[in-house]
């Protein structure tokens, strides 16, 4: 079972919602590489509103990608593309169901 997340809600400006998804579905290709992250979810709620949930075994894992390539590129890019600074939550998990 996977015990840590993280949750981050994000809000495109303005004529930068498509850059915005754009941005996270290129982002899969650079969790792909994250040996520590269990599942990785870039979803869309309305035309602005956009977020990240990601799941780990461990604090390691959630670390790693924190200080990852997908955490730099967002915050490298935020200014240009969200309304607002992301705000970065870390849940625990109580409970989830994975695939095998």
């Amino acid at each position: 079972m996977t015990h840590f997340a993280i949750y981050v809600e994000l809000k495109a400006k303005p004529g930068k919602e498509e850059e915005v998804a754009t941005f996270l579905a290129n982002a899969r290709s650079l969790v792909l590489a994250e040996s520590g992250t269990v599942a990785w979810f870039a979803v869309r709620f309305d035309k602005a509103t956009f977020a990240i949930f990601d799941t780990f075994n461990d604090e390691a894992g959630r670390t790693a990608h924190l200080n990852g390539a997908v955490a730099a590129a967002l915050m490298a890019n935020a200014s240009e593309l969200l309304a607002a600074a992301p705000e970065i939550r870390q849940p625990l998990v109580l409970a989830d169901k994975l695939p095998a």
